[in-house]
């Protein structure tokens, strides 16, 4: 067995051991602060009522009045009984019911039925203390609920008598005492993030709570310093946490302002630096790009976001501490991932994507990656974070990270055990182009090869180089030669066509455009790829690629260019996961 066997076998086992004792401590802290739930004061009022940005739909407050519980894909029908004893679809579906962020649907419809349905179903989940299902006593479940409420709270309180205010009350401050002793036990990353900010609202909603409101802002200063990396972007390196912390932090923001409260400054120059990257993430649609567990993009939810953006300002180009590349030249843009994956304990949804890139023109793209499914777990999930579902190489047909789910049973996905360790990258200007030269070891160890590439735009846009280059590393014990795979998956809205030599291919955009793909190191073929982050759920795509090996071709350029030629179709069925990108990523 081979060192790096070994240690990745050591690794896994200190994993494993490390979320036991984490399980052990869990459990004894609850117990040791049961005696403490009803020891403390219960607030006299609620002193403010914070905005949820989140988007609404009030026809789903009839919905929900009639049974019907629309949520992370699946639906239950509670013919009559309590949404909080039926078995959940799915776990997911769960966590949301027990989240109460669908509230807003109700006080979006404002009406007296809507306030009192939700009034009867605060009420109901507060004397069955959230009934059975493990999700209602989940601390980052609880975060959500918590700001669901407090956000809500004139839908619920609206009308309500003396006794039930009383009951809400002395809820939320059990809910929140809870939390404060769970906090270090919800899973790090957004989650965490995300309950740190519940109890800043809490120590803002609640009447009497200033030492509730100072400790909070500490923890929220503490988690926003570790979470919220210089240039702006999230430590998990999943665009979409920036979307889901900001609609928790700008309210919050808000919050401290009507309590005449001065906000951490840690809380301003966050929301300062993740503005930027926002802008770093949209592609010419308003889309994200679809790297590390972005899904599909929700168009209101950004927009909301940066209508808060005073400053407006300029996206960085070189997001070197997220790892992140960006080139930009009149309507051509390319967005590279050229990091390493995120550490262990936040890499519950990365993917093994390093320098894959994303390229559109104007409001239309062109090279995607498959991205993830809206909702996660099942096949899907997994074959968007295998390498060949993203617009890079893979070397010996496997993907670049390794995960692991041992030990990991709360978490919705397999994190990072191994991957890449030397991730670099550099940017050049050469004439009238723009450049990045990037480079990745996530192949070193079992096959002796580095993969470095190269991405050139031109000045007008309508040009884009690049070359991928397989170095051997020195010293490499390894005498395969691996074979390698170049991918560029195509948004679904481009239909390509082989050119008669086989060397390149036709991609025709919806707007007539039209750009030629050409290479003359190896044959291009045209083979079936599945784009997974449409808000409707898996489209058929196609994805160009390039195969050869890592030894006899160790270098590839290839080139995409405006061509003016006419535009082309077809459509076909879509294929299985499992044909496109193999069996998902290996885990231990």
């Amino acid at each position: 067995m081979g060192l790096a066997a070994l240690g990745e076998k050591a690794r896994l086992a200190g994993i494993v051991l490390t979320i036991w004792a984490r399980g052990v401590w869990r459990r004894l802290a609850a117990l040791a602060g049961l005696p403490r739930e009803v020891a403390h004061r219960t607030p006299d009022k609620l002193l403010i009522a914070p905005h949820d940005l989140r988007t609404t739909d009030p026809t789903r407050a009839a919905e929900i009045y009639a049974g019907t519980f629309a949520l992370a894909g699946r639906v239950l029908e509670t013919k009559g009984g309590s949404p909080f004893l039926a078995a959940p679809p799915s776990e997911e579906w769960a966590d949301a019911l027990h989240g109460f962020a669908w509230l807003r649907h109700l006080r979006a419809a404002d009406t007296t039925l809507a306030r009192a349905n939700g009034r009867a179903l605060v009420n109901e989940w507060i004397g069955l203390r959230g009934g059975p299902a493990q999700s209602a006593h989940k601390p980052e479940v609880a975060a959500r609920r918590l700001i669901s409420w407090f956000c809500h709270a004139p839908l619920i309180l609206d009308g309500a008598d003396r006794a039930f205010y009383r009951r809400f009350l002395r809820s939320a401050t059990r809910q929140t005492r809870r939390l404060e002793r769970m906090f270090h036990q919800t899973p790090d990353g957004l989650p965490r993030l995300t309950a740190a900010a519940a109890l800043a609202y809490a120590g803002l909603c609640l009447s009497g709570e200033a030492r509730l409101l100072r400790t909070a802002s500490k923890r929220l200063s503490q988690e926003l310093e570790r979470q919220i990396l210089p240039d702006g972007g999230h430590v998990s390196r999943n665009p979409a946490a920036l979307v889901g912390a900001l609609l928790d932090l700008l309210p919050l923001r808000q919050a401290f302002t009507a309590r005449n409260a001065s906000p951490p400054q840690t809380l301003l120059s966050a929301i300062d630096r993740m503005m930027p990257m926002l802008r770093f993430f949209r592609h010419g649609d308003g889309e994200f790009a679809q790297f590390n567990g972005a899904g599909p993009t929700s168009f209101d939810l950004i927009a909301t976001a940066l209508a808060y953006d005073d400053a407006r300002g300029a996206p960085v180009e070189d997001a070197q501490y997220s790892g992140y590349q960006r080139l930009a030249a009149a309507d051509g843009l390319v967005i590279m991932d050229a990091g390493p994956p995120p550490p262990f304990d936040v890499s519950q949804q990365a993917h093994a994507g390093c320098l894959s890139f994303e390229f559109s023109s104007g409001e239309e793209r062109v090279i995607v990656n498959c991205g993830s499914p809206r909702f996660q777990g099942g096949d899907w999930f997994a074959a968007g974070r295998a390498t060949a579902a993203h617009s890079t190489a893979t070397v010996g047909e496997v993907s670049s990270c390794r995960f692991t789910s041992a030990g990991l049973r709360r978490v919705s996905g397999a994190r990072v055990l191994a991957g890449p360790s030397a991730a670099s990258a550099r940017r050049e200007r050469s004439g009238d182009r723009i450049g990045v030269v990037a480079s990745h070891d996530g192949y070193a160890t079992r096959f002796g090869v580095v993969h470095e590439r190269s991405l050139w735009l031109a000045q007008d846009g309508l040009s884009l180089t690049g070359e991928d280059v397989f170095r051997r590393v020195e010293g490499s014990r390894s005498q395969s030669d691996p074979a390698v795979a170049l991918r560029f998956h195509l948004h679904p809205s481009v239909r390509a066509t082989l050119r008669d030599d086989g060397f390149g291919a036709l991609l025709a955009l919806p707007s007539g455009a039209t750009w030629m793909f050409s290479t003359a190191d190896a044959a291009v073929s045209l083979e079936e790829s599945v784009y997974l982050s449409d808000a409707r759920g898996p489209r058929r795509s196609e994805q160009l690629v390039i195969r050869a090996s890592a030894r006899t071709t160790p270098r590839i350029a290839w080139s995409l260019e405006v061509v003016d030629e006419a535009a082309y179709g077809r459509s076909a069925r879509l294929p299985a996961a499992s044909t496109l990108f193999g069996p998902p990523p290996r885990t231990a």
